[in-house]
């Protein structure tokens, strides 16, 4: 059950600036290869984060007995709640802002080498998104899940960050138009919908905690 687990994740690490930037670039002038740039960064950094803090959790927990003589499986499960209750506060404390940086304003003249960094350091080193990898890694390797069931979180935050392109692709000037109205919504809506879904894992992790 951990990969449908971490399933809904892919869902906090898309929103906010990560997906906003994924629509401005493919409405850019050289949108394919931006947008494959800036989708490829992310598949790198998110697959980094989540392989590392995986190999760190499962050589944590080959050691034995951990703090005050809770098993070291248990005290993973603290650490992803505390991962995620950050993200919570953090997710929160950030509702407010309700315009997109300037800096976005320049995506529509991007180069794809421009794209790949944001994607690489947006999805990776974003500090909401490097806690919800962290906390997907260190799930799976507490839960004894092979590093495997994190394909389908990585690949799922891939999918949702290349909608706007495929959308462009597929739709032509009726994507370009209704993108902005996504943007917009994602803009005032989004933490809302991570909010919930970071509660759902937060249940989830109590309840392997306390199992």
């Amino acid at each position: 059950m951990s990969l449908v687990e971490v399933l809904p994740l892919a869902v906090v690490m898309i929103a906010g600036p990560q997906i906003i930037s994924s629509i401005f670039l493919s409405t850019s002038k050289r949108w394919r290869a931006n947008s494959t740039a800036y989708v490829f960064g992310a598949a790198l950094s998110i697959g980094l984060v989540v392989i590392v803090a995986y190999l760190l959790g499962n050589r944590l927990s080959s050691g034995g007995d951990g703090l005050l003589g809770a098993s070291t499986r248990q005290l993973l499960y603290v650490v992803v709640l505390v991962f995620l209750l950050y993200a919570a506060i953090d997710t929160y404390r950030k509702r407010t802002v309700s315009e997109p940086p300037e800096w976005m304003g320049e995506l529509t003249s991007a180069a794809p080498q421009f794209s790949f960094r944001l994607g690489f350091l947006l999805l990776g080193f974003f500090p909401t998104n490097i806690v919800t990898s962290v906390s997907v890694g260190t799930y799976l390797a507490a839960d004894d899940a092979p590093v495997t069931d994190a394909a389908g979180f990585v690949l799922l935050t891939l999918f949702i960050l290349a909608l706007p392109s495929l959308g462009v692709f597929l739709l032509g000037k009726r994507a370009e138009t209704a993108l902005p109205e996504v943007r917009d919504w994602m803009n005032d809506n989004s933490w809302i919908i991570s909010e919930a879904v970071i509660a759902i894992f937060v249940v989830l992790t109590l309840q392997n905690l306390l199992g």
